[in-house]
Formats: structure tokens, sequence, C-alpha cells
């Protein structure tokens, strides 16, 4: 009989845990096969955005929602330094009540749009709004469902590149693993400085990683989700803050809030929030390859360990040194940033079987949906602002 995290997997459909257990496990074979999928569709993506990306004006806007938002977040920074691109990230969830606030009409603009589904009524808002309001908007649509409504909204327009991630990434589990880390590679393959032919021998190092230490993550995750801790903190900076609030939003999801959740950068946390680090929290650290942002993450570490307050303190690094080493890895951040998520995604998965919570779906009252439900979508009419219309 097969077994998925040293469970089987008739064990994991009785504890309603299938369906999230396969979807982090598989991760490594389908980033290796969405490398793959781009490679053989090049002549249908790059005539879209190479012409795009060659215009110094353009503005790209990263956006999705909820988790879907938290791609973008983790990219933007790092796509600003690494290919000098005017990137931003939006949630959805902002830019459709206030879309003037997020949308400049004055700039021609690439919306990259997030979804698992496809069918987060605020995604599907935030393209016909931004299509209402911008006179040069092109869309690119990452998303895992070939039949969803960001799928269907590029049926016949030459201003949108759809691209659906592999099969096996519309997560059938409450919580999304196996899509956010599809669409974030995506991104990182589609607008990054490298190449996919450059780009794959990291790749290929990420995922035999990912695949080699897995037991050894799974033997780690599972002492930690049984010790005890009812809050935990994830640290990051650079492009690990974005994965820092998946994570914190993974373990709530997971734990249907048992477990308080917080995220923050490693330089933001001594700023008021470090006052949740008691006796009852889990404080995990991602730290940065790059030497002189790592300084500041072994500040941080040496700082709490001093204070002593933590229930434990786990730095995740891809750097041997004295603190708790996850992996021994010379990877760049980028790459760096896919084993650190799913060893996260496993941390929150093991917590939830550890409080006697279902993972495939923490919620069963209904109260929190996979796919969001009751959001009315109001019509936008563009109008001046009272200042500037008094003005006049």
């Amino acid at each position: 009989m097969s077994e998925l995290f040293s469970y089987s997997e008739a064990w994991l459909h009785e504890h309603h845990a299938l369906h999230t257990a396969r979807e982090i496990d598989q991760q490594p074979r389908l980033w290796q096969q969405l490398h793959d999928e781009l490679s053989e569709s090049q002549g249908y993506w790059k005539p879209f955005l190479q012409p795009l990306l060659a215009d110094p004006t353009l503005q790209i806007v990263l956006c999705g929602a909820g988790s879907s938002a938290f791609v973008g977040r983790a990219l933007a920074p790092w796509l600003r330094e690494q290919c000098d691109l005017d990137v931003v990230a939006y949630g959805t969830t902002d830019i459709v009540p206030s879309p003037l606030q997020y949308l400049d009409p004055e700039r021609p603009t690439l919306l990259v749009s997030y979804g698992r589904s496809g069918n987060s009524p605020e995604s599907v808002a935030a393209v016909r709004l931004a299509d209402q309001i911008l006179p040069h908007c092109h869309h690119l649509m990452l998303t895992c469902n070939p039949d969803g409504a960001l799928a269907r909204y590029a049926e016949g327009r030459r201003n949108v590149c759809s691209l659906i991630m592999p099969q096996g990434s519309h997560d059938q589990s409450f919580a999304m693993t196996s899509s956010f880390s599809c669409m974030t590679l995506a991104t990182v393959l589609l607008l990054g400085p490298l190449t996919l032919a450059q780009s794959a021998p990291s790749l290929q190092q990420m995922t035999a990683l990912c695949s080699r230490e897995q037991q050894n993550w799974q033997l780690q995750v599972k002492a930690l989700a049984n010790s005890g801790f009812k809050r935990a903190m994830v640290l990051g900076g650079r492009c690990f803050t974005g994965i820092a609030e998946e994570a914190a939003l993974k373990m709530l999801e997971l734990t249907a809030g048992r477990i308080a959740t917080r995220y923050d950068s490693s330089m933001g946390v001594r700023h008021g929030p470090k006052f949740m680090v008691d006796g009852d929290t889990l404080v995990l650290l991602m730290m940065s390859s790059e030497a002189y942002c790592h300084r500041y993450d072994a500040d941080l570490l040496r700082e709490l360990r001093h204070d002593d307050l933590a229930k434990q303190i786990v730095a995740l690094s891809g750097t041997p040194g004295d603190f708790h080493t996850v992996l021994d890895s010379d990877l760049d951040d980028i790459w760096l940033l896919f084993p650190y998520l799913m060893y996260l995604q496993m941390l929150a998965f093991e917590t939830s079987l550890a409080l006697g919570m279902t993972p495939d779906n923490p919620c069963p009252t209904g109260e929190v949906n996979r796919v969001v439900k009751g959001v009315e979508i109001y019509p936008f009419t563009a109008v001046r602002s009272i200042n500037t219309h008094l003005a006049k």
C-alpha cells in the first residue's frame, strides 16, 4: 500500500487529509512538468510577452485574492531588482472596491492575474475593471483550472495570454499548495531574468533537494506539530516576506484558527509584533542566502535566542551555521523559496492532524469556503474626485 508522509493513503482518506498530503507531496514533480510545458508553449507566450516587456513605460500589476495575492507580494520586489521592471503587487480584494487607487489609466499595463480556480469573484471583477479603466491593458492569466472564469475570459481576446498550470495543480483540498507554488514558479520562469534553458539547472537542483529531504523534514515538522505550540510567527525578508504571509495563512487555515498566526519581515518584527513571542509561540525564520541580508537575519536570530521567550525557534537556511539548518544548499533566494514553502506547508499539515482537524476541509460547517462566496460585485462608474471637481 502506498504512503504519503509516512501515512497510508487509506489512513489519510479516513482522516480527510489525502488531498492535502498528495498536493504537497507532488510539487517537485509538477514544478519540473511546468518547466517542460512552458518550454513547449514558447511559440504562444513569447510573442505576447516580449514586446510588452521591452516597453520602458510598462507597469506590471501582479494580483490575486487571498493566497493568490501573496504570489505577487513575494515576487514583485525580486522582479524589480533582477529585471529592472516596474512591478507592483495588489490584492484584487483591494483593487475591486477602489480601482483608481491601484490602476493608472495613464500607463500601459500588464495585469498578471493568479487564481487556483479562476472563479473568485474579485479576480474576475479586477480583470473586467482593468479593461474598463485602462486604455492600454494586456493580461497574463496564470491559473490552474482550464474551465474557470479567468480562463474563459481569455477566449477570443487578443490582449490576453492565458496559461494553465500542470494538471494536478488545481488543488482539491481547501488550502492552496500546488497551485500557489506552480503559479509562483511560472512567474519566475516567464518574467525573470533567465531563459528557460538557463533556469533549468537551478530548478533541477531545487526539485532534487525537496525530493531528497522530504522524509527528514517530515520527522522535524511532526515533532514540532506535537510540541503543543499555540501561536506561530513566520518571518523573512526579501522575497520571503510574501512567503511568510502565505505560510502564516496556511497554518491559520489548516488549523481552522486554532493556532494564532502572524507574519512579518526580519526587520519589521521588532516594531511591536515581537510582543507576540511567548512560551506558547513557535517562531519560524526564513534566512536569506544573500550575504548582506543574511547578516540582519542572523542578528534577529541571535536576539530571539538571547530573549529566550519563544517555545521554539526554527531557522530555515541554506547556509550552515550556528542554528537549525533545514537544508544545505548554495541556491539563490528565489530558488530557496520553494523548499522553504514546502517545509512550512508540511508543518501546517502536521499541525492540523495533531489538533485532530481534517486538513482537506478544516471548516466543514461552511463559514469559510474553498472558493469565496457571498461577494456582490457592483458596476463601477469612473468619476472625478470632489476635490478635483471643486478645484476646477
